[in-house]
């Protein structure tokens, strides 16, 4: 025998009974195609597919891939994925470890590289996340070199450069007897390749100082850059602040320029002639403005300071980097070398 509640908590009860069973249902995402897990690399694109559980017209896929840290897809200008009529979606994007998906609403601005995923909140619909099919990509260890009492670490996975692809060959890079860091350009078949050092720790604001040996005969296609980084500050455009040294494949530029990203903003970029022989460039970066400087010596090369678009600090890293500019309209005819005696930095 069933117990009723009492007669006045019936309607009530009835209710709760049909409410209950008639919750809307959460929108949700599956995977019908999954990539291999690989390690990234910006010059490869592989096909993902996936299909969307009660979308509203208007919304949208975000798609991630997992290279250390979590890279929008399939590009930075690219951040969205539209879903079809039937509910599907599909794109090419860069390869990962892992991949991810979020179902958001319009008008969301997703980060373009994050350490962990958006949650499920407010415009974040929906996040679904999967390994890559097949085993885990086997990674070499890192190839580290101790240069003037930092670690840095070699770079092996290439970059963009000019729009187009620069590989990265960790043979390129060593340091000699004296210890002085040997960054070069090399040929592979038909392919240039450069080298990266990529020092392991976060220094902040601070000056920055790198001695480097002649450079004036670098070929005009090749160009060396120092830098700082950090890959998960796309909105302060990663922390990047430059000084860079070669022609981008005009022989009759000035070969040298200091840069607040983003360059496009032509007040964010400096020129200058670097004369040859050994120079030591050089910024100091404080809140809301970086001070960049050349000189021999005593004898000050070229000087400026930038107040607008100077970044905040974060996790950045210093780089010094030697590639092949891609947009050059005339490729290499030789091999390029630079040697860097001395990286210094005072807090």
């Amino acid at each position: 025998m069933i117990e009723l509640p009492p007669r006045g908590a019936i309607l009530p009860f009835l209710l709760g009974i049909l409410t209950s069973g008639c919750a809307p249902r959460q929108p949700s995402i599956e995977f019908t195609r999954i990539p291999p897990a690989a390690e990234g690399n910006p010059f490869k694109f592989v096909p993902i597919e996936g299909k969307v559980s009660r979308a509203k017209p208007g919304q949208q896929i975000v798609l991630y891939a997992k290279s250390r840290v979590w890279w929008i897809q399939p590009l930075a200008n690219q951040p969205f994925t539209a879903i079809r009529p039937d509910s599907t979606w599909q794109t090419s994007i860069h390869p990962g470890t892992e991949y991810a998906a979020l179902l958001v609403e319009p008008g969301y601005a997703p980060p373009l590289t994050a350490r962990e995923l958006p949650q499920k909140l407010g415009p974040v619909l929906a996040v679904a996340m999967v390994p890559g099919t097949g085993p885990p990509p086997v990674l070499p260890p890192p190839q580290i070199v101790h240069f003037s009492g930092y670690d840095w670490e070699i770079r092996r996975q290439g970059s963009s450069r000019g729009g187009k692809p620069a590989p990265y060959d960790p043979s390129n890079a060593w340091l000699d007897s004296s210890g002085f860091l040997h960054l070069r350009t090399s040929r592979h078949a038909d392919v240039w390749a450069g080298a990266e050092a990529r020092m392991t720790q976060s220094l902040g604001q601070g000056t920055y100082k790198f001695t480097v040996r002649d450079v004036s005969q670098l070929d005009p296609s090749t160009g060396l850059s120092m830098f700082t980084w950090d890959e998960l500050a796309a909105d302060q455009h990663h922390r990047e602040l430059d000084v860079e040294v070669g022609h981008w494949g005009d022989p009759s530029s000035k070969n040298a320029q200091y840069v607040v990203q983003p360059s496009e903003e032509p007040a964010n970029v400096v020129r200058f002639d670097a004369p040859p022989g050994p120079l030591t460039y050089s910024f100091h970066w404080e809140p809301g403005k970086v001070f960049f400087k050349t000189v021999r010596g005593s004898v000050i090369i070229a000087a400026h300071e930038f107040t607008s678009g100077v970044p905040s600090p974060g996790g950045e890293s210093v780089n010094i980097s030697m590639y092949v500019f891609g947009a050059s309209p005339i490729p290499p005819s030789t091999s390029s070398e630079v040697i860097v005696e001395k990286f210094e930095f005072l807090p």
